[in-house]
């Protein structure tokens, strides 16, 4: 069978393959695109960010949380609640996205080829539909976007009562008890969702502070609103079996005892979905959890085909995927024009409450023997917190001594992920508490706590200045 000849193939529609390909489509590189599954967008739009997302929203719609408190009214989730109530705005939020993928690709003459992609040789790739049909598209350049999948944990069969970060969308009904397994930024987001929904949650942390790769402080302020909620979080401990005899689920703990819990949800990682590829057969290899390496271009190891998304790993964003993707074809056929990912990347982890963080914390900080003082400001004293009823919420600005420029900028509560990119522009362009400090925020704003942090950072620096004039 003789190969159709394109510029690029690229395997996966997820955020890095979707913008990866429309980056070399728009600059007049003739594109094609490999999907095996029935629906474009990879695990963001089907599985993963945006379903996950949707749900979030759904579910504090439902409970009242962001209400509670705020008109006298203690709101309960109703216990009829059914999977289709919490899944009706998330399937049509991911249709949505589906129609703009499919535009995205038409606008772009991008030809979409749908089945199981796998390398014949180090140009060539078959694609198998599920009908039995073969295509051979040939390529200068070949991008692998294939994202990754959840990790089961070994030795666990399956059940209808266990669940992993993909399958949890697609449990029956809403059930009365359920321990995650792993607090890293899918089983906190879960955690907190289920909680929301009136679910009695156990989340078995195997470290001593949820997120740990957080600001502390912004780390110990999730863990007392986790509480607050309701969480139950066991830290410092690992699930050493699981039982399936009894009518619940029995989760065996590694320091003695266990739980127990209608369904669990393994939320221990992601693998590099690179099984099935044909990796050999291109010349390449894939790691321990089916990861790609790259180099700073997103080269593999045969220089003519790249990678990008989840299957290279960290930090796995759909955010830094896409521009991985773009960034990639961009040196791949010499375009001149995105030559790297920013170094400066915002995160936000969708909790509840939710937060974001971008740049150093007070321990990296430290760590680097950087002198800095920080500054808060409270949604409390917030006028904007007060309408909405976020007490809780706070932003923190962590501000070297010196020249009063800003170093790391952290956030919790309503808003976290948007009000993130203020600070985020401010530390991409060397802002200082100055810049902040003579910015007019619209008021009653959230933003405005910006200011209001930057006056308590200058106080600090004040302070600081005093204390050693009186030595």
């Amino acid at each position: 069978m003789e190969a159709l000849d394109f510029d690029l193939v690229v395997i996966g529609s997820g955020p890095a393959g979707e913008k990866g390909a429309a980056q070399a489509a728009y600059f007049g590189k003739k594109v094609a695109l490999v999907e095996r599954e029935p629906h474009l967008g990879g695990a963001g739009v089907n599985t993963g960010t945006v379903p996950s997302k949707t749900l979030r929203e759904t579910a504090l719609y439902f409970s009242g949380l962001r209400q509670r408190g705020l008109f006298g009214i203690d709101y309960q989730i109703k216990r009829d609640i059914t999977v289709p109530d919490f899944m009706f705005r998330k399937d049509d939020v991911v249709r949505h996205l589906w129609n703009l993928i499919d535009r995205n690709l038409e606008r772009h003459a991008i030809t979409l080829f749908r089945g199981d992609g796998r390398f014949e040789d180090p140009h060539t790739i078959t694609v198998t539909s599920r009908d039995g049909q073969v295509e051979r598209l040939r390529a200068g350049v070949i991008l692998i976007a294939t994202g990754s999948s959840p990790a089961w944990p070994e030795g666990v069969p399956h059940d209808p009562r266990l669940f992993d970060s993909d399958t949890i969308l697609r449990m029956e009904r809403i059930p009365r008890s359920l321990v995650v397994i792993g607090a890293g930024v899918i089983g906190c987001e879960y955690a907190t969702m289920f909680r929301a929904m009136g679910v009695e949650v156990t989340l078995v942390c195997s470290q001593d502070r949820l997120l740990p790769f957080l600001d502390g402080e912004l780390s110990e302020r999730l863990r007392l609103q986790t509480e607050l909620l309701g969480l139950h979080v066991l830290r410092n401990e690992g699930m050493g079996g699981v039982e399936l005899d009894g009518p619940e689920v029995t989760v065996r703990l590694k320091g003695g005892g266990g739980v127990q819990a209608e369904c669990v949800l393994f939320a221990t990682g992601r693998s590099g979905a690179t099984a099935g590829l044909g990796l050999e057969r291109a010349g390449l290899a894939a790691g321990p959890r089916g990861h790609l390496s790259v180099n700073g271009d997103f080269q593999t190891a045969v220089p003519h085909i790249y990678a990008a998304g989840d299957v290279i790993g960290f930090p796995a964003l759909a955010s830094t995927s896409m521009d991985q993707g773009r960034v990639a074809m961009c040196h791949a056929f010499d375009l001149k024009y995105k030559t790297q990912v920013s170094s400066l990347l915002p995160m936000a982890v969708y909790t509840i409450p939710e937060l974001a963080a971008v740049g150093e914390t007070e321990e990296s900080a430290s760590k680097k023997g950087l002198d800095f003082v920080v500054g808060r400001a409270y949604y409390e004293g917030n006028s904007r917190g007060q309408i909405i009823g976020d007490f809780s919420g706070f932003v923190k600005l962590v501000v070297a001594r010196e020249d009063r420029r800003l170093l790391g900028v952290h956030v919790l509560g309503e808003l976290a992920s948007e009000l993130i990119h203020v600070g985020q522009a401010q530390l991409q362009h060397g802002g200082t508490l100055e810049h902040l400090i003579d910015t007019v925020f619209n008021y009653p704003t959230l933003g405005e706590a910006y200011k209001y942090a930057a006056y308590d950072a200058l106080g600090a620096i004040g302070a600081g200045r005093l204390r050693e004039a009186d030595r």
